[in-house]
């Protein structure tokens, strides 16, 4: 197996990590994990995935969102009941939501599996107990994360489409949309391709929702890589795959291009909880970034498909990861 690239040195994850599991959750939950977070209306507020139920084949009982909130972004409060359970005839299940406040009101962009294919949406919610769908994608598509502001008088989002019949492989890439109105979405625009990320040769996609820099926006992503020779991690017979976060950053006026890159990783898989113990170990899926006024960002991302972790750095030196990219929209130019 290859020699794996370390976390960056600028990059300091939380000692009491993790900040939730499934032992903090006051109703039946298994795995707590690939949460949304933000800050709205004056603390912050979290929307976890939460898979509950016998952990082994794997077939869990369910998936359910589950809803917390923080005075500090580290202590967090789960509420009593699941803020968010969708299943019918057709939707099978929500999950992996990601936050965006936006004009007030809080949007989540989720994934939804539903009979006739994985679709990503993007709702709205003023209280967390209500929430409307706006627009839903055709299949395949997901990871869907929202801007925090219109750019060139549009609601613009970075998306993961699923190309696996037009590449006959397991290989994505970091698109994005814009919509004059959340709810019809085209201009649909590749930003960020396999090939631009050294250690990435399976697929890549967005991660949190982008923060606003005086450089540009500035936005984490999850990097992929395979290594046949990799044996049993977690529950699968044999776990191939490691997740990794990255970081670029786009063009303030024109996010579809991207301006710098860190063609290392941001946080690679170390710790205990990602690497010994979990689900599916070997394994970080950041979805929430929030930028604080001292320039300290909080980065929050799922471990192991099993607990919500929390990592920090300062603004600058993210920025100072970012080397800058020349070239076409997938970034490959150096």
């Amino acid at each position: 197996m290859k020699p794996e690239l370390p976390s960056s040195p600028v990059i300091h994850r939380f000692p009491g990590n993790p900040v939730l599991s499934a032992r903090d959750v006051p109703y039946p939950a298994t795995l707590v994990f690939n949460a949304g977070v933000t800050k709205y209306q004056g603390r912050y507020v979290m929307i976890f995935r939460n898979d509950y139920g016998r952990w082994g084949d794997p077939q869990f009982d369910g998936t359910n969102l589950g809803l917390a909130f923080s005075n500090d972004g580290i202590r967090w409060e789960v509420q009593p009941r699941p803020c968010w359970q969708w299943r019918d005839n057709e939707v099978r299940r929500v999950y992996d939501p990601r936050l965006t406040v936006l004009d007030g009101r809080c949007y989540v962009c989720f994934a939804v599996d539903t009979e006739h294919g994985l679709r990503g949406g993007v709702a709205v919610t003023e209280d967390f107990s209500r929430f409307e769908v706006l627009s839903l994608t055709p299949p395949d598509n997901r990871n869907l994360v929202l801007f925090p502001e219109k750019i060139g008088g549009r609601y613009v989002r970075l998306e993961r489409p699923l190309t696996v019949y037009s590449r006959g492989r397991d290989r994505f890439d970091i698109w994005s949309a814009d919509s004059p109105d959340l709810r019809y979405w085209g201009n649909h625009r590749l930003v960020l391709g396999v090939e631009a990320i050294p250690f990435a040769n399976d697929k890549l996609g967005p991660g949190a929702p982008p923060v606003k820099t005086r450089q540009g926006w500035l936005t984490t992503i999850h990097i992929v890589d395979r290594d046949e020779s990799r044996g049993k991690n977690g529950w699968e017979r044999a776990w191939k795959k490691r997740y990794c976060a990255g970081l670029m950053l786009l063009d303030r006026h024109d996010p579809s291009r991207v301006i710098g890159l860190c063609r290392e990783p941001l946080l690679a898989p170390e710790a205990p909880y990602e690497v010994a113990d979990g689900f599916r170990t070997h394994v970080i899926f950041p979805g929430g970034m929030i930028l604080e006024e001292t320039g300290e960002v909080k980065i929050y991302y799922g471990a192991a498909d099993t607990v919500e972790c929390l990592a920090t750095a300062h603004v600058d030196d993210l920025l100072a990861l970012c080397a800058p990219v020349t070239g076409g929209a997938s970034g490959t130019g150096s």
